[in-house]
């Protein structure tokens, strides 16, 4: 059940101090909650991709350089998960598998068949779990700047949160950061900045005050604790890009996975872990869609 809008795939909505965005929509999912999502019709008959999105990120902070690219060429839906930005808020602990059942969830209510499912960092285990799980919504996986056993060492977590806030310029994490008994991990996040952000900036900060810090948190430990020993298992057209320059997922274990999943093909990119911020972004993402969409087998 759709909340708030009217179920209009076209237009865009400027947020304050941000870019122009898909317009948004609030979804019930029976049994679930209320979740947020974000959708573009492309070309009609043209392919679907399911936008996962990153650790400490929203669907449209994580896509927001990409939506214009991809939606001339597919249908775009980009998911808020569970715990970030509007998404499904309840008592329950974080886990990934609950994220691919929401996405699951999400299609069914959209009267979607099957997607390209696309997870960036924290959604690469997600998009992994879909297919796991939901085999049959599954038409193939774009993994960017993931991993199949996605953080090694509470260093790498706490390095990807650290960049997610100094470039949203918030203290959120410093906020999340006073739970954690952890001085080490403590020392690594960023303190408060007297400096005025920019306008992509508020909006960021915006995004990630919509968080609940309790979720993020135990979605930190899902990704630490993530190994998909059965990844070598995946049977769908994948592509992987690969942040060659990234400190919170090492390219080694990007091409690890890649190596790991058949057929897959690498993509790279010489960026970090907050390449998706960047204009550069949307043609790579785009190039890896596409490599995908021409290997998925049609549907009798």
């Amino acid at each position: 059940m759709l909340e708030d809008v009217p179920r209009s795939l076209g237009p865009k909505v400027v947020p304050v101090g941000g870019p122009p965005l898909p317009i948004g929509q609030r979804l019930e999912l029976p049994g679930r909650g209320t979740t947020f999502v974000r959708r573009l019709e492309g070309p009609a008959g043209a392919p679907t991709l399911l936008l996962l999105h990153g650790w400490m990120a929203s669907g449209g902070l994580n896509w927001y350089r990409a939506f214009d690219t991809l939606g001339q060429h597919f249908n775009v839906i980009a998911v808020d998960m569970r715990g970030h930005g509007r998404g499904i808020r309840n008592a329950r602990r974080f886990r990934l598998a609950d994220c691919a059942d929401d996405a699951a969830a999400t299609l069914d209510a959209l009267d979607v068949e099957s997607v390209i499912a696309v997870g960036y960092s924290l959604g690469g285990p997600v998009a992994q779990l879909l297919w796991k799980r939901h085999r049959e919504k599954v038409d193939g996986l774009v993994l960017c700047s993931t991993a199949h056993r996605l953080m090694p060492g509470v260093r790498e977590a706490w390095v990807f949160a650290t960049m997610m806030a100094v470039a949203a310029g918030t203290t959120r994490l410093g906020q999340i950061a006073t739970k954690v008994p952890v001085k080490r991990v403590q020392s690594m996040l960023p303190v408060a900045s007297s400096k005025r952000p920019s306008t992509i900036q508020a909006w960021a900060r915006g995004e990630m005050r919509r968080h609940s810090s309790r979720m993020v948190m135990e979605a930190g430990v899902a990704m630490s604790n993530y190994n998909a020993k059965w990844i070598k298992k995946v049977d769908v057209p994948t592509a992987c890009l690969i942040t060659t320059k990234d400190r919170a997922i090492p390219a080694l274990a990007q091409a690890q996975m890649a190596l790991a999943i058949p057929d897959a093909t690498v993509h790279r990119l010489e960026d970090g872990h907050l390449a998706c911020a960047k204009v550069s972004f949307a043609p790579h993402l785009l190039r890896a869609c596409q490599d995908v969409a021409g290997r998925v087998t049609p549907r009798a």
